[in-house]
Formats: C-alpha cells, structure tokens, sequence
C-alpha cells in the first residue's frame, strides 16, 4: 500500500514505515503530523484518485530529526577576465517517517481551520493543509481633484528677436 502525498509544496510517493527527508516543517522532533492532501491511494492494487485530493484520508508521520543536507557548490567563471565566485549552501531539511496511511478522524473539532491539534499525549499534530483565506476588500476613497487657476503670460514680442538675427548676419566683403 502507497500513497501520493503533497508534502510542502513537493509530491512524494511514501508507505508505512517509510523514512524521507522533505523540506523543513515547523514542528517539535517527536511530534505527530497529519498530511490530509492525498492525491493518490493505491490499497492493495485497488487505485483511488483524487479530484484534485482524497477528502478523509491522510497520512500521519512523525518528525524524527532537523538536519541540513550536504553542502551544495555554486562556482561562477568568466574565462580570460579573472572572474572566478565560489559560494555554497546547504538544504534545511527534517526527516519524517510515514506511521499510518488511511482514514484520520478529527476528535472534539469539526473545523478543520485550526492547524494544530493537541492529542491525550500532549504530542502535538500540525495538520499541513493550504486553506484558501478570503482576501479583505476594502472601500477605496475618491478624493475630488483640486482644480488650479492657469496663469495667463504675456508672450514676448516676436520683433526684438528678428531685430538681433538682422544685426547678426554676416556681412561679406570682396577681395581684390
């Protein structure tokens, strides 16, 4: 039996008492999670698909260890400029391991809403679920326009100028 889980924004193909490493989840190491966006269930040959998820079923896994992964190189060259970067970084990432694959059951809460549920155990179980939020509409305010007088110029006369091109015209003379 397998599942196709979204797991942070990531597909992953997991069964029971299956150890991965996904990007980093917010929670305690020995803490419980339920992932409820299953987008494929296979029991037993038996294929279930959802539209786009299986509604009441999830996979419930428990956080065994934050960890970064190996160092990954990032090296930038321009040849015959002298131009040489080297950088490097490392993936923060938490190992899980898949306990139950099936149907989950909410207890004392029909709202799905809240993201963290506290169980007998005091373990804490953070349902990853990507809910969308209605988005606050608010009244733009119009505000009239100040209208502003335009100022009338008097144009300069046109006279002064042509007066100034006569003056400045070259004057020629005839060599012998």
């Amino acid at each position: 039996m397998y599942a196709i889980v979204e797991i942070a924004g990531q597909q992953f193909k997991v069964s029971e008492k299956q150890e991965i490493f996904v990007n980093r989840i917010d929670s305690k190491e020995g803490s419980k999670i339920i992932f409820d966006k299953i987008l494929l269930l296979d029991k037993d040959g038996k294929i279930e698909v959802g539209v786009p998820v299986l509604k009441g079923l999830g996979v419930t896994a428990k956080i065994i260890e934050h960890l970064k992964s190996d160092k990954v190189l990032v090296f930038k060259k321009k040849r015959r400029k002298g131009y040489r970067v080297k950088n490097g970084f490392r993936h923060s990432l938490t190992k899980i391991e898949i306990q139950k694959i099936g149907e989950i059951k909410l207890s004392d809460s029909k709202d799905i809403s809240s993201k963290k549920k506290v169980v007998k155990d005091d373990v804490e179980i953070k349902i990853i679920d990507k809910q969308t939020t209605a988005k606050k509409t608010t009244a733009k305010k119009t505000t009239a326009k100040k209208t502003t007088a335009k100022k009338t110029t008097a144009k300069k006369t046109t006279a002064n100028k042509s007066i100034a091109k006569k003056t400045t015209a070259k004057k020629t003379t005839i060599k012998k």
